[in-house]
């Protein structure tokens, strides 16, 4: 494979973020009944590129984006330790590409951006019955915590 190297998104990479998050939508459709039918946003992508206290990056292989992800600066409740916290999302890899650790690549990244902003906790969330996406996170150090529930009434 060739190298992976890591940017800043840009507006101009929108219409493949926006196939990356219709990917999203599908790995997640069959882990969630609650979910709507059709075609679904869950990321303000403009915003997100643009924001001024969110870093939203994609891996990239020979000038092809392969993957990407975001860390928002976000309050956080008052009785939590830390007054911030860095709340990290979108986190998508193109299936040809897993495997490949790319997106503890990303990970990696966005980790070092929240340090350099004085954070010191992130966070994430992700379905508990998605043990395809929470072996890596496992892997790359986060741990569980909160379970949110639901039920049809």
């Amino acid at each position: 494979m060739n190298h992976i190297s890591i940017r800043v998104a840009h507006l101009s990479d929108l219409e493949t973020l926006l196939k990356f998050e219709q990917g999203v939508v599908a790995a997640e459709r069959p882990l969630d009944s609650f979910l709507g039918a059709g075609e679904l946003f869950y990321y303000n992508i403009p915003a997100l590129i643009t924001g001024e206290n969110t870093l939203f990056i994609v891996a990239t292989v020979a000038d092809e984006l392969v993957g990407c992800g975001y860390v928002k600066i976000e309050e956080s409740n008052q009785y939590h330790k830390n007054p911030k916290h860095g709340y990290i999302g979108f986190i998508y890899v193109k299936p040809a590409f897993r495997g490949k650790k790319i997106s503890s690549l990303v990970l990696e990244n966005l980790k070092k951006w929240a340090k350099e902003k004085s954070l010191k906790e992130l966070r994430l969330d992700v379905y508990s019955n998605n043990s395809a996406a929470i072996k890596p996170y496992e892997r790359f150090g986060f741990k569980k915590s909160l379970v949110n529930m639901r039920i049809d009434i």
